[in-house]
């Protein structure tokens, strides 16, 4: 589920900081700026584990900080495709089960990988397995907040890094009327999409037995 990620970046110090000890300026920076954050294609930052290797130190004209390259090992979260995780289910609805790892809450799991056959109930908001028994079937639901058991089939990651808008403004017409025309909805729309999107999402599956609520296999 946490795994090792060697990583190097330039961390930049600023001048106040310049009394505090090298490593303890250069981990706070590094923490600062990952932790809690998806990094693209590696997964959610957690906390620094290593500083490898610093190398040297360097001010630039104009800006009164320093400039480090750093090597470190960063704590990550990126389960494997096919481990088995517990989480609490979150929310559900039309879409699947939204789960919830208490710090990390973009895992889905799709109406088709529920344990089959699986209904949504409208009226409570839930999912529910129709379990069949020799007494005929039981709709065993999945309430919100009881514990989950999945298996990760799929990831996705999103690239979310901020993009400049394309043809905002068309150039003046040709006639020479200066009338200028902005065509930015469409640009400010796919932004909108854009913050909407999760940057890092697990997709799960109950579909297998032992899967599911621990309820159902621990009573």
């Amino acid at each position: 589920m946490f795994v090792l990620v060697a990583m190097t970046d330039t961390v930049r110090i600023p001048p106040w900081n310049f009394e505090r000890i090298l490593d303890d300026a250069v981990v706070e920076e590094l923490n600062k700026k990952l932790a809690n954050k998806v990094v693209y294609n590696v997964g959610l930052c957690i906390c620094l584990f290593d500083l490898n290797k610093m190398e040297d130190s360097y001010v630039f004209p104009g800006d009164g900080a320093s400039h480090t390259k750093v090597h470190f090992t960063y704590v990550v979260f990126r389960p494997f495709l096919d481990e088995i995780v517990v989480g609490k289910i979150r929310s559900c609805g039309p879409e699947g089960v939204q789960v919830s790892l208490g710090f990390f809450d973009d895992i889905i799991i799709p109406p088709e990988s529920l344990q089959q056959p699986s209904k949504f109930d409208e009226t409570e908001q839930v999912w529910a397995w129709e379990y069949e028994t020799d007494d005929g079937t039981h709709d065993l639901f999945m309430d919100i907040g009881e514990d989950i058991r999945f298996r990760v089939i799929d990831e996705t990651f999103v690239d979310t890094t901020p993009t400049g808008p394309s043809n905002a403004v068309e150039p003046a017409s040709p006639s020479g009327s200066g009338t200028v025309t902005v065509s930015g909805t469409e640009s400010a729309v796919q932004e909108e999409l854009q913050k909407k999107q999760a940057p890092y999402t697990l997709t799960g599956s109950i579909s297998e037995p032992g899967l599911g609520l621990l309820s159902w296999w621990n009573s």
